[in-house]
């Protein structure tokens, strides 16, 4: 035997196997790819900070008022001017920042747990009971929003006084007067928006329930509330959370317009939109009343969609082949 043939084999190293990731995580990377989405995340988790944390460390209250200064241009005392109160812009811009945030995102979470919960019933159960949901859903369409919202705020509107009115108890609960107010906004607005959401989870619904795994979920006995709500909704929470994203500035808009007509929020607490009515009014003598709420406003409008922009194309499954 010669010395090559009895020299001993080494066995092979086998290569490191690549770390294999979750959709998610992939998902993450894409999304940090994208600037114009992680500089508007930023901007918006931002702007939400400063309307919660800053307002106890200003000089002026939302409500302060000083007849005799009247309004003034901002200046070094303060810095976004005043209304013709008197009372600070920036203080009221920041406590109306809290209502259009808070409704916006709680009025939207609203839309999206009646929306993908009807949706999803309705896509799971399909036939007739598919058909009979969806035309309820076309009905409530053809109604007009507007008419719909006031009808809504005028049935709550004793529940809502009865909530303000036991708020006004407790004096540490002052700062929410009229917090009964908002919650019947979160409850009209998003008695609205979940329409759509609807239709959207009934299309993912119906693309989703005879694959494989829910075919064997159905044959391991699980029950229908099981394998909606844990097999096949997870399944479709990508498209589930691009559309809430883009729900966001469209409730801000809606909550927006409602103030302008003055359903919104009562004096003296106010919301972008209030601002923004009241700025409009008086643009001629004071343009900063409008100037400034309006600009906040459209650029968190702006960060909001490009941030739905971002997840959208994170999310589609599509890029993650490119």
């Amino acid at each position: 035997m010669s010395a090559a043939s009895a020299s001993p084999v080494l066995p092979a190293v086998a290569a490191p196997a690549s770390r294999s990731h979750s959709p998610w995580h992939d998902a993450w990377l894409r999304l940090r790819r994208n600037r114009l989405a992680v500089v508007s995340g930023v901007f918006v988790l931002a702007l939400a900070l400063a309307c919660i944390a800053m307002p106890p460390f200003l000089e002026h209250g939302y409500a302060d008022q000083n007849l005799a200064r009247g309004a003034t241009a901002p200046s070094a005392e303060n810095w976004l001017g005043t209304d013709e109160l008197g009372r600070d812009l920036l203080a009221r811009l920041l406590y109306g920042g809290r209502i259009s945030l808070m409704v916006g995102f709680v009025a939207s979470l609203v839309a999206l747990f009646i929306g993908v919960t009807y949706g999803a019933i309705s896509g799971y159960a399909g036939g007739r009971v598919d058909a009979f949901l969806m035309r309820v859903v076309d009905i409530l369409y053809a109604l007009p929003f507007t008419i719909f919202v006031i009808l809504m705020m005028v049935f709550l509107k004793e529940p809502m006084d009865a909530l303000d009115a036991w708020l006004r108890e407790f004096a540490l609960l002052r700062e929410f007067q009229g917090i009964g107010k908002i919650v019947g906004l979160f409850a009209a607005i998003g008695a609205v928006e979940w329409l759509t959401m609807a239709r959207i989870v009934r299309g993912q619904v119906l693309s989703v329930k005879k694959m494989e795994y829910i075919e064997a979920a159905r044959t391991l006995g699980y029950g229908h509330p099981r394998i909606i709500f844990r097999h096949i909704v997870p399944n479709i929470l990508g498209p589930v959370i691009v559309f809430t994203t883009l729900t966001i500035p469209a409730v801000m808009m809606l909550e927006s317009f409602l103030s302008f007509l003055g359903l919104g929020v009562d004096a003296p607490l106010s919301s972008w939109g209030t601002l923004i009515k009241d700025g409009a009014d008086k643009m001629e003598n004071y343009p900063w009343l409008l100037v400034f709420p309006g600009t906040v406003f459209a650029l968190t409008l702006l960060a909001l969609n490009l941030l739905g922009d971002g997840l959208r194309d994170a999310l589609d499954v599509r890029a993650a082949k490119d």
